[in-house]
């Protein structure tokens, strides 16, 4: 990352002189050693690019502290032969690295497991240092006393009390961020999934609430006076439309005496979306899905069910119709899982 220039900075080290304190904050890393379906490019050198870009932002900001917010890895014990150069990224911050745990670094999102992942492993050798829940940690630089707390993800967030996840208390300190790896979002999702919405935690006297979890991101939102920030994650694994025009990026913090803020910084080696993913695997699903409802039709029309099993009806009817091959297959796995579902109940009947 090198060559690339960093005079396009000079909007975000103005007033450097009369700051404070400065932070970088980035998340939902997932590194990994593999390519995923959605994915055109080799996902492992573009994650190695966009690390070595932040670690390259993190020594030209000049900034004193990397937070992370929770799922470093995409799974809670990696190999150490693809995660080794990856890591390395991580090694070359020239400023401690405060991060807090994601569902991905956890086995069954159990944060009890944490001591058994590679990534409460890095924790004890003293790679990264990560904030524990219930734990206030104190960050000084001249006469700025910063509260950091956090909050990792655990089976019930976004399902209890948000309070209990997202509000803190803010005591001995001139501001307090805290980092939660929930979803935090300024309006309710149209699918179902579990989240928390703004509104009903803006009464933390966090004065930054910084989060994970949602790859999407939040953006930057402001709220009498207090600052609710996701970036979205570092990585896209999804090839959904909203994923494919995203911006992949940072977030600066910077203390100015008692009014904190908060800017988000693009990556420039994140390629745009439609050159690094493809929607050709959920296109072609949707494809399969069409087929093997008519499929399906197909057999409920043409099949005498009293007289035939499942399986006798599809290779009758596949070898009387033109019926695709794909569709036939997927048929017949779904029919073998049933079973299998079946006869796995009856032996635990017996039993």
């Amino acid at each position: 990352m090198s060559d690339i220039s960093t005079a396009w900075l000079k909007p975000y080290l103005e007033g450097k002189e009369r700051e404070k304190m400065r932070l970088l904050y980035f998340t939902d890393t997932h590194l990994r050693g593999n390519t995923p379906q959605s994915r055109l490019d080799n996902l492992p050198e573009t994650l190695k690019s966009k690390l070595e870009e932040v670690v390259k932002l993190a020594a030209d900001l000049k900034v004193d502290y990397i937070l992370h917010g929770g799922d470093f890895f995409d799974s809670p014990s990696p190999s150490l032969a693809v995660s080794g150069d990856l890591l390395e990224c991580f090694r070359q911050f020239s400023c401690p690295v405060y991060a807090i745990s994601g569902n991905h670094d956890l086995f069954g999102g159990n944060i009890h497991s944490l001591n058994r992942t590679l990534l409460g492993f890095l924790h004890r050798l003293g790679f990264i240092r990560l904030v524990l829940p219930g734990e206030k940690i104190y960050l000084k630089k001249h006469d700025t006393v910063l509260q950091l707390t956090g909050q990792p993800y655990h089976y019930e967030i976004d399902q209890r009390d948000p309070h209990l996840d997202y509000a803190v208390k803010k005591e001995n300190a001139d501001l307090a961020l805290h980092m939660v790896h929930g979803m935090l979002l300024e309006r309710p999702l149209p699918k179902e999934a579990n989240f928390t919405l703004i509104d009903r935690i803006k009464d933390t006297e966090a004065d930054i609430t910084l989060c994970g979890h949602y790859h999407s991101g939040l953006g930057i939102i402001e709220k009498e006076g207090k600052i609710f920030a996701n970036p979205g994650a570092l990585v896209r694994l999804s090839n959904d439309k909203q994923e494919m025009t995203r911006r992949v990026g940072v977030i600066l913090v910077k203390l100015e005496g008692e009014k904190p803020v908060c800017e988000f910084i693009p990556l420039i080696s994140a390629r745009p979306g439609n050159e690094v993913l493809t929607r050709e695997e959920i296109e072609h699903r949707s494809d399969l899905r069409i087929k093997l409802a008519n499929f399906i039709k197909e057999v409920r029309q043409n099949a005498e069910f009293e007289r035939m099993n499942a399986r006798r009806i599809i290779e009758e009817i596949a070898r009387g119709e033109a019926i695709d091959k794909e569709a036939k297959e997927e048929a017949l796995k779904r029919i073998a899982w049933v079973e299998e579902e079946l006869r796995s109940k009856r032996v635990r009947e017996i039993r």
